[in-house]
């Protein structure tokens, strides 16, 4: 691991960007449960892993809130 940058979401922690050793694969740390599924995915891009995770947060938050209603 050379870089890592954090994800939040609404001030939550959902996990971390890892700049793996080739120093253009970035790699995705899950820290919580609603973008497990995301964990040690790789990406070319941070920006792609960035929009994965924050959509993989919004739809699960969402189907979360709707099994409560």
């Amino acid at each position: 691991m050379f870089e890592s940058r954090i994800i939040e979401i609404n001030g939550t922690f959902v996990g971390a960007i890892i700049l793996e050793e080739d120093r253009r694969t970035r790699r995705f740390y899950a820290a919580h449960e609603s973008v497990q599924s995301l964990h040690n995915k790789r990406y070319p891009s941070g920006q792609d892993l960035r929009t994965s995770v924050i959509r993989k947060f919004k739809t699960t938050f969402e189907q979360y809130n709707q099994n409560i209603a």
